[in-house]
Protein backbone atom coordinates (compact mmCIF):
# COMPACT_ATOMS: atom_id res chain seq x y z
CA UNK A 1 0.00 0.00 0.00
CA UNK A 2 0.98 4.00 -0.79
CA UNK A 3 0.28 6.21 1.34
CA UNK A 4 0.36 9.75 -0.27
CA UNK A 5 0.44 12.68 1.99
CA UNK A 6 0.64 16.63 1.56
CA UNK A 7 0.50 18.97 4.53
CA UNK A 8 1.20 22.52 5.43
CA UNK A 9 0.08 22.54 8.91
CA UNK A 10 0.43 19.22 10.12
CA UNK A 11 -2.57 17.81 10.66
CA UNK A 12 -2.67 15.60 7.31
CA UNK A 13 1.07 14.43 7.64
CA UNK A 14 -0.54 13.68 11.30
CA UNK A 15 -3.29 11.39 10.03
CA UNK A 16 -1.30 9.90 7.05
CA UNK A 17 1.31 8.86 9.63
CA UNK A 18 -1.31 7.33 12.26
CA UNK A 19 -2.65 5.34 9.00
CA UNK A 20 1.46 4.85 8.53
CA UNK A 21 1.45 3.31 11.98
CA UNK A 22 -1.79 1.25 11.69
CA UNK A 23 -0.69 -1.15 8.56
CA UNK A 24 2.12 -2.35 11.21
CA UNK A 25 5.15 -2.42 8.36
CA UNK A 26 2.81 -3.25 5.31
CA UNK A 27 2.63 -0.06 3.54
CA UNK A 28 5.24 3.12 2.14
CA UNK A 29 4.63 6.46 3.23
CA UNK A 30 5.59 9.53 0.75
CA UNK A 31 5.04 13.22 0.58
CA UNK A 32 3.32 13.90 -2.75
CA UNK A 33 5.99 15.89 -3.90
CA UNK A 34 8.04 12.77 -3.52
CA UNK A 35 5.42 10.30 -5.65
CA UNK A 36 6.53 9.14 -9.18
CA UNK A 37 4.64 7.07 -11.24
CA UNK A 38 6.86 4.21 -10.26
CA UNK A 39 5.54 4.57 -6.95
CA UNK A 40 2.07 4.38 -7.82
CA UNK A 41 2.53 1.44 -9.87
CA UNK A 42 4.49 -0.54 -7.62
CA UNK A 43 1.36 -0.45 -4.63
CA UNK A 44 -1.73 -2.95 -4.49
CA UNK A 45 -3.21 0.22 -3.29
CA UNK A 46 -3.47 3.52 -2.33
CA UNK A 47 -4.35 5.81 0.70
CA UNK A 48 -4.27 10.07 0.06
CA UNK A 49 -3.92 12.23 2.91
CA UNK A 50 -4.13 15.78 2.77
CA UNK A 51 -5.72 19.11 3.36
CA UNK A 52 -8.80 20.93 1.99
CA UNK A 53 -7.66 24.20 0.70
CA UNK A 54 -9.87 26.69 -0.80
CA UNK A 55 -12.54 24.00 -1.33
CA UNK A 56 -9.91 22.13 -3.16
CA UNK A 57 -7.06 19.60 -2.48
CA UNK A 58 -3.76 20.96 -1.79
CA UNK A 59 -1.83 22.27 -4.32
CA UNK A 60 1.01 19.52 -4.39
CA UNK A 61 -1.35 16.67 -3.80
CA UNK A 62 -2.80 18.11 -7.34
CA UNK A 63 0.34 17.73 -8.71
CA UNK A 64 1.01 14.61 -7.72
CA UNK A 65 -1.86 13.80 -10.14
CA UNK A 66 -0.89 16.03 -12.38
CA UNK A 67 2.52 14.40 -12.83
CA UNK A 68 1.98 10.41 -12.43
CA UNK A 69 -1.78 10.49 -13.84
CA UNK A 70 -1.13 9.63 -17.99
CA UNK A 71 1.99 7.15 -16.78
CA UNK A 72 -0.36 4.86 -15.21
CA UNK A 73 -3.33 5.41 -16.42
CA UNK A 74 -4.60 2.11 -18.06
CA UNK A 75 -1.86 0.33 -15.68
CA UNK A 76 -4.06 0.39 -12.16
CA UNK A 77 -7.69 -0.72 -12.77
CA UNK A 78 -9.01 -1.84 -9.90
CA UNK A 79 -6.71 -1.20 -6.92
CA UNK A 80 -7.87 0.00 -4.26
CA UNK A 81 -7.72 3.40 -2.35
CA UNK A 82 -9.30 5.45 0.53
CA UNK A 83 -8.86 9.06 1.73
CA UNK A 84 -8.00 11.01 4.54
CA UNK A 85 -8.84 15.02 4.74
CA UNK A 86 -7.90 17.54 7.07
CA UNK A 87 -10.49 20.37 6.58
CA UNK A 88 -11.51 23.70 8.17
CA UNK A 89 -14.73 22.81 7.23
CA UNK A 90 -16.80 19.96 5.42
CA UNK A 91 -13.78 18.70 3.46
CA UNK A 92 -16.01 17.70 0.72
CA UNK A 93 -14.32 19.95 -2.35
CA UNK A 94 -10.94 17.84 -1.42
CA UNK A 95 -12.58 14.95 -1.61
CA UNK A 96 -14.68 14.89 -4.61
CA UNK A 97 -12.10 16.08 -6.93
CA UNK A 98 -9.77 13.43 -5.63
CA UNK A 99 -12.43 10.74 -6.36
CA UNK A 100 -12.96 12.46 -9.97
CA UNK A 101 -9.42 12.25 -10.60
CA UNK A 102 -8.83 8.51 -9.66
CA UNK A 103 -12.39 8.01 -11.39
CA UNK A 104 -9.99 8.00 -14.67
CA UNK A 105 -7.51 5.64 -12.73
CA UNK A 106 -10.98 3.10 -12.64
CA UNK A 107 -9.46 2.74 -8.79
CA UNK A 108 -11.79 1.63 -6.50
CA UNK A 109 -13.32 3.22 -2.64
CA UNK A 110 -12.77 0.30 -0.45
CA UNK A 111 -13.68 2.58 2.67
CA UNK A 112 -15.59 5.64 3.27
CA UNK A 113 -14.18 8.86 3.12
CA UNK A 114 -12.74 10.08 6.93
CA UNK A 115 -12.55 13.72 6.93
CA UNK A 116 -11.35 15.24 10.41
CA UNK A 117 -12.65 18.91 10.51
CA UNK A 118 -10.62 21.18 12.48
CA UNK A 119 -13.05 23.77 12.64
CA UNK A 120 -10.43 26.59 11.29
CA UNK A 121 -11.98 30.05 9.67
CA UNK A 122 -9.98 32.44 10.59
CA UNK A 123 -6.94 33.26 9.31
CA UNK A 124 -5.06 32.84 11.85
CA UNK A 125 -6.44 29.63 12.55
CA UNK A 126 -5.89 28.53 9.13
CA UNK A 127 -2.31 29.51 8.80
CA UNK A 128 -1.61 27.79 12.52
CA UNK A 129 0.28 24.45 13.49
CA UNK A 130 -2.82 22.10 13.78
CA UNK A 131 -3.15 19.43 16.20
CA UNK A 132 -5.40 16.34 15.75
CA UNK A 133 -7.48 14.72 18.58
CA UNK A 134 -6.01 10.94 20.10
CA UNK A 135 -9.69 9.67 18.77
CA UNK A 136 -9.58 10.59 15.42
CA UNK A 137 -5.94 9.85 14.92
CA UNK A 138 -7.09 6.03 16.14
CA UNK A 139 -9.43 6.40 12.78
CA UNK A 140 -6.53 7.30 10.62
CA UNK A 141 -4.66 4.00 12.44
CA UNK A 142 -7.70 1.52 11.96
CA UNK A 143 -7.95 2.72 8.39
CA UNK A 144 -4.65 1.75 7.79
CA UNK A 145 -4.85 -1.36 9.41
CA UNK A 146 -7.95 -2.31 7.58
CA UNK A 147 -6.86 -1.30 3.99
CA UNK A 148 -3.60 -2.81 4.92
CA UNK A 149 -5.06 -6.30 6.27
CA UNK A 150 -7.60 -6.27 2.91
CA UNK A 151 -4.92 -5.77 0.43
CA UNK A 152 -2.77 -8.39 2.50
CA UNK A 153 -5.68 -11.07 2.49
CA UNK A 154 -6.93 -10.34 -1.41
CA UNK A 155 -10.09 -8.87 -0.50
CA UNK A 156 -9.51 -5.11 -2.42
Amino acid sequence: MLIVWHSRTGAARAMAQAAFEGAEGRARLLGAQEVQPDDVLAAAGYLFACPENLASMSGLMKEMFDRCYYPVLGRVEGRAYATLIAAGSDGEGAQRQIDRIVTGWRLRRVAPPLIVNLAAQSPAEILAAKSVSQSELAHCRQLGAALAEGLSQGLF
